[in-house]
């Protein structure tokens, strides 16, 4: 009998709704989310900005994924937190010129707690670059992607 390879992709579908010019709500699976603007940019303000959001969801699979890194490595440390900046070149997004890389570098500090040894906390960092969806996404796009791992506790 021949074996069968284990799938490695799958097709995710989602949904946007647009009430308005400037919000966007967004379903996947049993949930939802609300894009929406400032009201200062026309909008009602009951979410994350298209580009809130895309920062966001790097904040979030950076604690997804670098838990799984640990988990894998068998080091033990607790995401506490995770502070981001980043440099928006947003002229493109006001449609004022092109932008090629809006976002020329995002800085991450992801503070945790562990007794891990830096080595250990290394292989972690390590392992979350090769496998973080969205950090892959924006690097390959050219961002510089800069993590600091801290140990509060």
């Amino acid at each position: 009998m021949a074996e069968t390879q284990p799938k490695t992709m799958n097709t995710v579908t989602m949904r946007a709704t647009c009430p308005s010019h400037a919000r966007t709500d967004l379903a996947t699976r049993d949930v939802e989310l609300v894009c929406d603007e400032p009201i200062a940019r026309g909008g009602t303000n009951l979410g994350f900005t298209p580009t809130e959001t895309f920062i966001g969801s790097l904040m979030a699979c950076t604690n997804v994924i670098g838990n799984r890194c640990a988990e894998k490595n068998e080091v033990e440390l607790e995401i506490i937190n995770i502070d981001a900046s980043y440099d928006f070149h947003f002229r493109g997004a006001q449609m004022k010129e092109e932008v090629d890389l809006p976002f020329s570098e995002i800085r991450l500090t992801i503070n945790i707690k562990s007794e891990a040894s830096a080595e250990d906390i290394a292989k972690v960092s390590s392992d979350l670059g090769k496998y973080c969806p969205v950090a892959k996404m924006f690097r390959q796009a050219g961002c510089n992607v800069v993590e600091d791992w801290v140990v509060i506790g």
